[in-house]
């Protein structure tokens, strides 16, 4: 069913029936904009999972290893999507990108082709493909312009990750090039929302924080009820809410959650436990200098859902190329250099380490002590996006990090 593409497709427009997949409709990324996909009335979306359980019934969920190039051809034969959103990836932290290197760059490149080949082979009217601004280079010029791809090394830790999110802008482009379809492919700067990750073993650094402030003021309250159902929504290292106080007390010790004065781990006496408050601290990695950029992932999907319904991969060329024809051009044919194609999408505003700890420690209410180790690795001292590009065609961000932070606390508390 390979289309013949001869020149670029301009004239598709989403309508409320259009049949729209999610690649990655469990994550954070996919979830979010299959909500706002629901929200401004679409009714026909359909999303694969792998592993993990669906939690949204109102969409059809069809069970697929997108790495398994056999199951992807299956998938479009039979559900033949019109619109395709790849939000699907292999993703965590710092320590899981640096320890699972093969599996990062071996599952997120099968991901990729799959898709986006079979885009191609079964006509896909548009897809918008989802990355990452770990892509730019690890002493990347601020804020970082799109243009800054591949100009100087990348982050070591991160670089099989990012190596494979570049190499599904360069397959997005080349296939418009070469065969005039419409697939287009943005880069979010680090997102935070429903559905986040909270395993303190492989979560970002916001979320981590967030739960890291919670147990620190369920601690210091004494409140071991609240502390044993963290546990068992999300065990840390295995232990959970049924292990005892002194395993508890040393898992929280080793992440960072430091009951203080309490360390040989014996259990505080009955009384002690009665105290209202206890002294406790909370441990940050590095010294809370470096700059950060973090957007809502539902104001991410708003983006996205928002460019998958009025930019096309022409529109962006003729932005960089104002004198081209863009009825009639040809991208194969023209004797320009079409690169660097993706749009940042983030807020364009970033905060301090150190700042976004004690706001989180403020909405949280822990009021114990913030201890900054500045024998950890601070790792880039700024990151933020130039958003110059996705503000030209018309869209910014409306959730600020604060209000972000508020939604996102509740969330976890009552999920």
């Amino acid at each position: 069913m390979k289309k013949n593409y001869s020149l670029l497709t301009t004239n598709y427009k989403l309508d409320k029936n259009s049949k729209i997949y999610v690649a990655g409709g469990t994550g954070l990324v996919g979830s979010a904009i299959i909500r706002k996909l629901k929200e401004k009335g679409y009714k026909n979306i359909i999303s694969t999972y792998h592993n993990r359980k669906p939690l949204d019934g109102d969409i059809r969920w069809i069970q697929v290893d997108l790495t398994n190039q056999e199951q992807v051809i299956k998938f479009f034969e039979k559900e033949k999507p019109e619109y395709v959103f790849l939000a699907a990836a292999k993703v965590g932290g710092i320590w899981a990108n640096n320890v699972y290197r093969a599996d990062f760059i071996y599952q997120n490149l099968q991901i990729q082709n799959n898709v986006i080949h079979n885009s191609y082979i079964y006509g896909i009217k548009k897809l918008l493909f989802l990355g990452s601004t770990c892509i730019y280079p690890k002493n990347c010029p601020q804020p970082i312009k799109e243009e800054y791809l591949l100009t100087a090394p990348l982050e070591y830790t991160n670089e099989p990750y990012a190596i494979a999110k570049i190499a599904g802008i360069k397959m997005c482009e080349s296939y418009n090039l070469q065969y005039g379809t419409n697939f287009i492919s943005v880069m979010p700067t680090n997102l935070y929302g429903y559905n986040d990750n909270f395993d303190l073993e492989k979560s970002h650094v916001l979320p981590a924080l967030i739960r890291k402030m919670h147990l620190g003021k369920a601690l210091e309250e004494g409140n071991w009820d609240e502390i044993r159902k963290d546990l068992d929504k999300n065990p840390i290292e295995g232990i959970d809410g049924k292990a005892s106080k002194e395993e508890i007390l040393r898992i929280l010790d080793k992440y960072g959650i430091k009951l203080n004065n309490s360390t040989n781990y014996q259990l505080p006496t009955t009384n002690y436990l009665l105290h209202t408050t206890h002294s406790v601290s909370v441990e940050i990695w590095g010294t809370g200098k470096p700059m950060r950029e973090f957007l809502w992932s539902d104001d991410m999907a708003d983006a996205c859902v928002y460019l998958m319904e009025n930019i096309d991969f022409i529109d962006i060329v003729k932005q960089m190329y104002p004198e081209l024809d863009k009825e009639k051009l040809r991208l194969s044919y023209t004797n320009k250099e079409i690169r660097n194609t993706h749009i940042n999408i983030g807020t364009g505003e970033d905060i301090s380490i150190k700042d976004l700890a004690y706001l989180i420690k403020d909405i949280v209410g822990f009021k114990g002590d913030l201890y900054f180790n500045t024998l950890k690795p601070d790792g880039t001292m700024r990151k933020v996006t130039d958003v110059s590009k996705l503000h030209s065609l018309g869209w910014k961000h409306k959730t600020s990090l604060e209000e972000g932070i508020r939604k996102l606390y509740d969330w976890y508390l009552n999920t």
